[in-house]
């Protein structure tokens, strides 16, 4: 793989087969599925690093029917998986693209693991967001990659983009779910100690020589084992802090894309195809007013790549938006805190903290308005059809010891929360009616709220928001608490505690329409030759439904490969 420094390296009347526009996972998987079909691949990258939110993210890769499912859910089929699919997103999608993604999956999977250094493997148990609907499972369907070493990569480990300082420990340890189970249990179980001690020695030994740990782990170990397995591929040029400024067209489709870089400028022909997989459009002005109204850009905790301009390029060639979603994004709820260097911090509340024992969640009036143990997605979209925003994540002493809350670690002490109080981000009361007044909330709703889930805590039973009825529900909640229900426990030991949160656009649901082979259609439903999507660019085959973790790096992934296919044959031919 040759990485250009300049476009100046890039000799006149430059071809290639295919051009992938954005280096996230769903781009890097494209190329990656071209190069090894012996394909000459430009990767283009607008930012410094690749990776794009896929990095930032757990890198869980939703994918029925791969040989992985046997190890842990040998009865799963895929007709189950379409039967779940077609409960959860009826008709808002076509079924035969998620059909196609059902189809070409399996072997996908098979492909990239066989061919490249990407590896996975099932979540032993990982269940479907909408649990109790017919066809869902609990395990089988979502992958995880393999952690990666780092130091593998040489000086293209500097490329990666960095995940989001609050996700790591230590000055910039990486830790994943199992990870944090071992180091919370650190003192209690000698295997939790032998291997937190393993992981924190490795990152000791990491920061004599690297500006951060090297042991990888969820969406960073993906796309690390993306960029090493393109490191390997000749036919292979990445060209990072470049943008796509047009598309040239012409009898046979796309055949040429002009680049910048500065102030240089590059014309590159395209025999094969242009995969757009730059990672939808919520950071461009127009659209993100126009599709997500009422949501502040700073509310976004997305990687900053994602600005739309290769959507208006695509819609300047007839492209068109898909239409009947959900929602047109994806969403979780997130709390903000302003960082030493002036940047702000948007974190994500997906499965630590709001659906535990000990933990509600509020809106103005001090009231619940939503299953806290719902997906992040419900929950997002929930605070914004009832007006809660902010709304308040609020736990008692107890609570936050076991689980944190949000920034604010689990196990933290009075001099661990304490910058968290300064600059209130995190509010602390020895009373609810003094939370309540700090907040600026009635104290009567606050109160009202908390002694009816200590009631329900009780009976187990939630008859206002059915909290803790299903698998997936319970997942996230902790049965180890003792509790009739494990997301249901009371609040009754002060200090009480509580964080704003904010409806958060995780990523792009609607994107541009495609058929099957990921070929972008027109408003009269024909490809325009050239011319694919993938990732969130391409619209979501879930329709806005967030029906399982992974289903956008999953589907990602497998359009990268049918993408790759279609345009490599056509570049052959």
């Amino acid at each position: 793989m040759q990485v250009l420094n300049s476009l100046n390296q890039l000799q006149a009347d430059t071809a290639y087969d295919l051009v992938v526009i954005g280096a996230g996972g769903a781009g890097m998987a494209a190329a990656l599925f071209a190069a090894l079909e012996g394909k000459q691949v430009l990767l283009v990258e607008r930012t410094e690093f690749v990776g794009g939110t896929t990095a930032w993210s757990a890198g869980t890769t939703w994918v029925p029917g791969t040989h992985h499912a046997a190890k842990v859910n040998p009865a799963d089929t895929l007709a189950d998986a379409a039967d779940y699919l077609n409960n959860a997103i009826g008709e808002r999608t076509p079924a035969a693209l998620r059909q196609a993604f059902l189809d070409h999956g399996a072997a996908a999977i098979r492909q990239i693991e066989d061919r490249s250094e990407v590896k996975f493997r099932p979540y032993p148990k990982h269940p479907d967001y909408i649990s109790d609907l017919g066809g869902s499972t609990l395990n089988g369907r979502a992958l995880e990659p393999l952690p990666f070493d780092g130091r593998l990569l040489g000086d293209l480990f500097k490329l990666v983009r960095p995940p989001i300082p609050e996700f790591t420990v230590l000055g910039g340890m990486m830790v994943d779910r199992n990870d944090i189970n071992h180091l919370l249990a650190l003192t209690k179980s000698f295997a939790s100690f032998k291997h937190s001690l393993r992981i924190i020695l490795r990152h000791a030994s990491d920061r004599l020589s690297h500006p951060r740990g090297t042991r990888l782990v969820m969406g960073n170990a993906l796309v690390a084992r993306l960029l090493y397995s393109l490191s390997k591929q000749t036919g292979v040029t990445l060209a990072l802090n470049t943008s796509v400024e047009q598309f040239g067209r012409g009898a046979s489709g796309i055949e040429s894309v002009v680049l910048a870089q500065g102030g240089e400028r590059r014309t590159v022909r395209v025999r094969g195809g242009v995969v757009l997989a730059s990672g939808g459009f919520n950071r461009h002005p127009g659209l993100r007013l126009a599709m997500l109204p009422g949501a502040h850009i700073g509310w976004c905790p997305a990687a900053p790549g994602h600005t739309g301009a290769a959507h208006d390029l695509a819609r300047g060639l007839g492209a068109q938006y898909g239409q009947g979603g959900l929602s047109n994004a994806f969403w979780a709820p997130v709390s903000l805190r302003q960082r030493a260097d002036g940047s702000t911090a948007v974190f994500p509340h997906f499965v630590m903290d709001r659906a535990k024992p000990g933990m509600l969640t509020v809106n103005q009036a001090g009231e619940r308005f939503v299953n806290e143990s719902t997906s992040y997605h419900l929950f997002g979209i929930a605070m914004q059809s009832t007006g809660s925003v902010p709304a308040y994540l609020v736990c008692d002493a107890e609570a936050l010891r076991k689980y944190g809350i949000g920034m604010v670690r689990p196990g933290a002490s009075a001099k661990d929360m304490a910058p968290f109080l300064a600059d209130g981000y995190l509010t602390q009361a020895q009373t609810l009616d003094e939370l309540a007044q700090k907040l600026g909330i009635p104290a009567a709703g606050l109160k009202a709220s908390v002694q009816k889930i200590n009631g329900y805590a009780q009976t187990g039973v939630d008859p206002d928001f059915q909290r803790g009825v299903t698998a997936y529900q319970q997942n996230i909640g902790d049965a180890s608490a003792g509790g009739k229900n494990p997301n249901l426990g009371p609040l009754q030991t002060a200090p009480y505690y509580a964080v704003k949160l904010y409806p958060g656009d995780i990523g792009a649901a609607t994107g541009l329409v495609t058929d099957t082979d990921a070929r972008v259609l027109d408003a009269q439903g024909q490809p325009i030759a050239g011319l694919y999507a993938v990732g969130n660019d391409m619209h979501s085959i879930m329709g806005g439904v967030y029906t399982a973790p992974g289903i956008t790096i999953g589907p990602g992934l497998v359009f990268g490969y049918l993408a790759a296919r279609h345009a490599s044959a056509r570049a052959s031919a």
